[in-house]
């Protein structure tokens, strides 16, 4: 190992798993946006707790900036290394670590995949709620660090309602157990709600205490047709005025397009402008009544022109592979990626200026909407056309973004929703924070991370 600050390291800790391949190096060095050239000093695996406080303090006393990595399925650059930093994976650390019947709280290595924690849940016969598409790969700490969402925010809420206790270590190595699983804790600040959302830049997860809950009520899946997205929100509040709704989730047109073509099946012999699914409690004659009729008054008033409604739990998962399967479909054109927030009520108006100004801007781009319309969530996929230089792409997409930015502020709204600032948002931070909030950001940095080690770069330049 030709750097001598590595091999202290190594010599330091002879169980760190510590990668200097080139493969290696480009393949933990970014994450899904694919927009920097990964150059990191090398990648660490830690297999312990103690292991990750000893790469810490390491890190600290050699001033070298240190990257946490999860599943690296992030969409704004924050996992990315490519100025030469230590990326800290902790996919090593994936297991159960407790389990409590009674307080309904199962503890959990950082690594683990979102997916196993569901499987760990169920076998307790209680569930871990969040969900999103990328459950196979993402990892539980990832989405702590970004706050993620998902399909079910609009029953569960976010990933930070989930959060009952957090084991974290400091940028110099120190240990911090935060909350403990306590229910009401009116001691002081909480500083396990300041990490989540933090994005590796005060802190590294190492474990984190979840919320567990009763599995739903049997549940049905139903796939709808509309005209335009102006209908969008009076069938949302149809069908929320009549049934428990676990999802309600939209997609346009050129969406269900390149899912088909990348696999799933349009049940809809005719092609709709805007699509939505939406999954309800259906245990009993009372709720498939109550759906059939939201989707009869939804088609009188011309707002639904066609439907199907899932006879079988494999048509179910057809459905939803419509729209869970679009960030996969549309990858091979390296979308350039907005992940936008407003208020419910806001999102029509919001929408339609935002198609204004973008289909002006894109007039020669395929734009793929989706979002997660119970909770206010937009996102848009600009698609690069053949031929086009990457730099050239996002060069033009970014500028479009500085205008949404600025519509954002107008409305109120967030220019990232749940995949985080990162890099590729850090520019347009401004749009949704005020100048002294970022300025208090950037204090609680410099006091929890002074030398500034701790993701450098992400968020904000501190």
């Amino acid at each position: 190992m030709s750097d001598p600050r590595l091999a202290s390291l190594s010599a330091a800790l002879p169980d760190l798993r510590l990668k200097t391949e080139a493969a290696e190096l480009e393949f933990y060095g970014r994450d899904w946006t694919r927009r920097w050239t990964p150059a990191p000093l090398a990648i660490a695996l830690p297999g312990t707790l103690a292991e990750v406080q000893a790469v810490m303090a390491w890190a600290h006393a050699n001033d070298i900036a240190v990257v946490p990595s999860g599943g690296r399925t992030g969409l704004s650059g924050g996992a990315v290394a490519a100025r030469g930093e230590l990326v800290l994976s902790l996919e090593r650390m994936n297991k159960v670590i407790d389990f409590d019947r009674v307080d309904r709280l199962m503890t959990v290595q950082a690594g683990m995949a979102l997916e196993a924690v569901h499987n760990a849940a169920a076998e307790h016969g209680l569930i871990y709620p969040v969900d999103f598409a990328a459950r196979g790969s993402c990892s539980i700490g990832g989405n702590i660090a970004t706050n993620a969402g998902g399909i079910r925010v609009i029953r569960y809420g976010n990933t930070r309602e989930w959060i009952a206790g957090l084991t974290v270590v400091t940028a110099s190595g120190e240990l911090l157990q935060l909350n403990r699983g306590l229910v009401k804790n009116s001691s002081g600040y909480d500083l396990r709600q300041l990490m989540i959302a933090s994005e590796g830049t005060l802190g590294v997860i190492v474990e984190a205490t979840l919320k567990l809950t009763d599995p739903p009520p049997p549940t049905n899946v139903m796939l709808l047709a509309l005209p335009s997205f102006d209908v969008l929100m009076e069938v949302f509040a149809a069908f929320r005025e009549r049934l428990q709704l676990e999802a309600f989730e939209f997609f346009t047109d050129l969406a269900i397009k390149h899912t088909t073509a990348h696999g799933a099946v349009n049940p809809f012999a005719e092609v709709y402008p805007y699509y939505v699914v939406t999954e309800y409690a259906a245990g009993d004659e009372v709720a498939e009544a109550a759906a059939m009729a939201a989707f009869e008054f939804c088609a009188e008033q011309g707002w639904v022109l066609d439907g199907v409604i899932s006879a079988s739990v494999e048509q179910a998962q057809q459905i939803w592979r419509l729209r869970e399967g679009i960030t996969e479909a549309v990858a091979r054109y390296t979308p350039y990626k907005n992940d936008v927030a407003v208020r419910i009520s806001r999102m029509p108006a919001f929408l339609a200026r935002c198609q204004e100004l973008i289909g002006g801007a894109y007039p020669h781009f395929e734009v793929v909407w989706f979002g997660h319309i119970g909770d206010g969530n937009l996102h848009i996929n600009v698609l690069k056309p053949e031929g086009m230089g990457q730099d050239e792409f996002v060069a033009q997409c970014e500028q479009v973004t500085k205008l949404l930015a600025q519509v954002l502020t107008e409305f109120d709204g967030s220019i990232s929703a749940e995949h985080g600032i990162g890099l590729v948002k850090k520019a347009y931070l401004g749009s949704t924070r005020g100048a002294v909030e970022i300025a208090m950001m950037q204090a609680v940095k410099r006091a929890l991370d002074p030398k500034g080690l701790l993701n450098p770069g992400k968020v904000f330049d501190a």
